[in-house]
């Protein structure tokens, strides 16, 4: 399954990605995240949370395709290896 992160990723978007997250518990997931503009620390734990719950059940968990406000925000809330390099814009 792949899932799509918002663009904004702050407190509102905090409930919905961890409803979405949390029906697809159970089974390999991919995380887009080339679309996000603003990555907020709530849904950071969020995402972080989901990732040691994919391992705890054994499935692949994956951010691909991190835009470059995503991996900035991953890198200065001290996440950076939940972030891939981010994608290039031209």
């Amino acid at each position: 399954m792949t899932l799509q992160l918002a663009e904004i990723l702050d407190l509102k978007a905090a409930g919905p990605l961890r409803g979405a997250l949390l029906e697809a518990r159970g089974a390999p997931i991919e995380i887009d995240a080339s679309g996000v503009q603003r990555f907020g620390g709530l849904c950071l734990q969020v995402l972080l949370s989901a990732q040691a719950t994919w391992a705890t059940d054994g499935q692949p968990f994956m951010i691909s395709a991190a835009s470059s406000a995503f991996a900035d925000g991953a890198r200065r809330m001290g996440a950076q290896d939940l972030a891939p390099d981010p994608i290039i814009q031209e």
